[in-house]
């Protein structure tokens, strides 16, 4: 990550995911779910070495294709809202594997594409 303050305010603060690593580590993880056998899913963030290097935007460029995280139904919306209120673009999609999910996309302070996906409790019509 270029920037481990933006990185932790997108992850810790508006995803919602629990530091826990040591506070003087500067690798970052985070829980992203209580996974099991005391092992939990989690991401890393890792300072870049060379911050003033740019990411490249362009998804054709990139290593990693996006992330995805599965939200509980009932925080869908208020998430969505809550990266809209920070000024980030939140995108909307139509899952191309999973049927009856909603799914949005937001990009986090390094261009990395996190992909937002839930059961969609709608009632069919």
């Amino acid at each position: 990550m270029r920037d481990m303050d933006a990185a932790l305010h997108f992850y810790r603060d508006l995803f919602g995911l629990e530091v826990i690593s040591p506070p003087g580590l500067p690798n970052k993880f985070l829980r992203a779910a209580e996974g099991s056998d005391g092992v939990p899913e989690m991401i890393v963030l890792v300072p870049h070495p060379l911050s003033a290097t740019e990411f490249p935007r362009e998804k054709a460029r990139r290593v990693l294709h996006h992330l995805a995280f599965r939200i509980d139904a009932t925080e869908y919306e208020e998430l969505q809202a809550r990266f809209a209120a920070e000024g980030l673009q939140v995108r909307s999609g139509i899952h191309p594997v999973l049927k009856g999910v909603r799914t949005f996309y937001v990009d986090d302070p390094d261009g990395n594409e996190c992909e937002c996906i839930a059961p969609d409790l709608s009632p069919v019509n």
